[in-house]
């Protein structure tokens, strides 16, 4: 855990306080979530990328890439970025150089989406891979269309694993400073880790050691092929993203959390069980807390934070860091914001996921445009 920050201090604002992450020092706390934008055309980052990542970065700030798939059968979305081709290495790299330029500590979110796809995602036509062949419900859709997924064979896991290594690999190469492992929000980790998707009777389903199996070899895959040092993993242990929920996510979450810290990974990033969707928010009784105590690195937490929420966890010593998506996305000076308590630019979900390379992605004003604005 961190160095708790004194209360007396009322000049603090813990999230603007410095913080070690294992090698890499941030001058604040406000982390740039991943944030899937759908501006990378044909699955290559795009030049516009620059642009919106040097907006966001700042010297000492740490900020983690949108999810970058890590391979063919990864795909579920159109236009998002990858990581398995020398093509998109070469694409990312003056993107990670535009962010250290200024100062900034990038990570490489890898990606594969499992069941949430379908055949037109797909190498040749095939079924997307996961643990289970039980789609997607429709009542997840918004629009898309799942394909009934292919459950891999035993002896076909080892290969998605080994996509993940590669991946880190190449992120290493493209110039990042590490990679943070998706295993959230439904996606292929955690339709093994939840119980209401996996539903196998070899070593990678039915008890909670083996349905974390996989999670866990892909943890050690590329914490050996980068070192321990340049991972984190996402998790939303508490979450029912596209159907994913587990009976026992208590019990999953402490579990993911000490068996990470045996692998002795940079950090955990872990949403609020409050966040049962990406975007809505309701009262919830469980407590990341039991996870932050039972590891022993870096933790983030993710999940409708504001300014005052932020500042109010860090102080009391819940978390390291905390990560914002929405908030960040809208103003790309979100630090400097926080510490001048100024206004909010509002975020527009509309603009969210369309294809434009400026509107909605590289426009939102900064303060001082904003200002001049109101001028």
């Amino acid at each position: 855990m961190g160095e708790k920050l004194s209360s007396n201090d009322s000049e603090i604002t813990p999230l603007l306080t410095p913080y070690q992450m294992g090698n890499f020092h941030l001058s604040h706390r406000v982390v740039l979530a991943p944030l899937t934008r759908f501006r990378s055309y044909g699955y290559i980052p795009q030049p516009h990328a620059i642009l919106y990542y040097s907006q966001r970065a700042s010297n000492g700030g740490f900020l983690i890439s949108e999810a970058a798939v890590v391979s063919e059968t990864g795909r579920g979305y159109k236009d998002t970025p990858g990581i398995w081709t020398k093509q998109q290495v070469e694409a990312w790299k003056p993107i990670v150089d535009a962010v250290h330029a200024k100062g900034g500590i990038f990570f490489c979110q890898l990606w594969h989406v499992g069941r949430v796809s379908n055949n037109a995602f797909q190498p040749n036509g095939q079924a997307p891979i996961s643990c289970t062949d039980k789609p997607v419900p429709e009542v997840w859709s918004s629009g898309e269309s799942y394909s009934i997924p292919r459950p891999l064979r035993t002896d076909e896991i080892p290969f998605v694993v080994n996509e993940f290594r590669l991946a880190a690999r190449n992120a290493i190469e493209a110039g990042f400073d590490g990679v943070e492992i998706h295993g959230a929000h439904g996606y292929i980790i955690d339709q093994f880790m939840k119980d209401q998707v996996n539903d196998r009777t070899d070593e990678y389903g039915g008890s909670l050691e083996n349905r974390c199996r996989f999670a866990l070899e892909v943890v050690e895959a590329v914490a050996k092929e980068i070192g321990a040092g340049r991972v984190g993993f996402r998790i939303s242990p508490f979450a029912n993203y596209m159907e994913s929920a587990d009976s026992n996510p208590e019990a999953l979450s402490l579990y993911m959390a000490e068996s990470l810290s045996k692998h002795g990974i940079l950090y955990c990033h872990a949403i609020e069980p409050r966040m049962i969707t990406a975007t809505e928010k309701f009262e919830s009784p469980h407590s990341l807390l039991p996870m932050r105590k039972a590891f022993n690195g870096t933790f983030i937490v993710a999940g409708g934070y504001d300014r005052e929420d932020g500042n109010k966890v860090v102080m009391k010593d819940d978390t390291d860091l905390v990560a914002y998506g929405r908030l960040f996305l809208a103003n790309p000076d979100l630090p400097k914001r926080f510490q001048l308590k100024a206004a909010l630019n509002k975020f527009n979900r509309d603009t969210c996921y369309i294809s434009d390379p400026i509107l909605g992605y590289t426009d939102y004003p900064f303060l001082e445009e904003s200002h001049q604005m109101k001028i």
